[in-house]
């Protein structure tokens, strides 16, 4: 027994001065690398750097630093550093196939963030889906939906899709289609159209807004109107202008067609 207790003590009395400093070095490592990120989002920030950058730098930068500690304090404890970071690849080697999918995410991320197809706050369609950009994080960004729905696509997927960005020019054309009599005057049902775009505060001058006959239907003229908006105002301009147009052509007492179901009876 009391060997026992000898053998303790001697590997207390050696090994206590390489845990209590690597204990020290993980501590003051740890408060080192906070001041360092912080230091760096503060530069990055009085460079007017995105702040989604920034947070995206910050977590590399982080883990990264984390990493060297790690390998350092396992250093102090006197444990082999190459037989350590052979285990670390021969992981690293494992976790990687099984974490493809996560892999080709982080790497979108990274595309995302050097190409800045978008930005928070803008309006895209990507991946069968529309919203404003909320947040763009290392392996996913999250959209709010129209309905006010979160999404999250991933951003591999994200990164090799098509994205439709309604927001970095500023503007948008409100597609809109109306179908009248052909009893109707043309000129008279055209000015009435263009009278609701020019009377809507929130259409724009320029571009000007436009109004064509696109279609002679089965069972009406059909008129394509084409206003211009901000970006911010599609859904005002959209809904506005189709119940305004509605209610000026019923004032001009011109006819909106609607489909006429037909019965046909054989005389027995």
């Amino acid at each position: 027994m009391e060997k026992y207790i000898v053998q303790i003590k001697d590997l207390l009395f050696e090994y206590s001065p390489k845990v209590i400093t690597a204990l020290a070095i993980l501590i003051v490592g740890l408060f080192i690398i906070n001041l360092i990120i912080k230091a760096v989002k503060r530069i990055l920030h009085k460079r007017g750097i995105d702040i989604t950058l920034q947070k995206f730098i910050g977590n590399l930068l982080g883990w990264a630093l984390k990493i060297l500690l790690i390998i350092t304090v396992i250093a102090k404890l006197g444990i082999e550093t190459t037989s350590f970071a052979a285990i670390i690849g021969a992981a690293g080697l494992a976790v990687g196939l099984a974490l493809q999918g996560s892999l080709a995410n982080f790497a979108g991320g990274a595309l995302i963030m050097i190409f800045k197809p978008f930005k928070i706050g803008d309006l895209i369609e990507a991946q069968g889906e529309i919203g404003v950009v909320k947040e763009i994080e290392i392996f996913t960004t999250k959209l709010t939906g129209l309905s006010n729905r979160e999404i999250i696509i991933p951003n591999g997927a994200l990164s090799n899709g098509n994205i439709i960005n309604f927001s970095s020019e500023g503007t948008r054309r409100v597609d809109l289609t109306f179908g009248v009599s052909y009893d109707a005057d043309i000129k008279q049902t055209k000015d009435v159209l263009m009278n609701v775009l020019t009377a809507h505060p929130k259409v724009l001058k320029d571009p000007i807004p436009t109004v064509n006959v696109s279609e002679l239907a089965d069972s009406s003229v059909n008129f394509a109107v084409r206003p211009w908006c901000k970006t911010e105002d599609y859904w005002t301009v959209y809904f506005d202008v189709t119940e305004n147009t509605k209610i000026a052509l019923d004032k001009a007492g011109i006819e909106i067609p609607y489909p006429h179901a037909v019965e046909i009876q054989k005389e027995g």
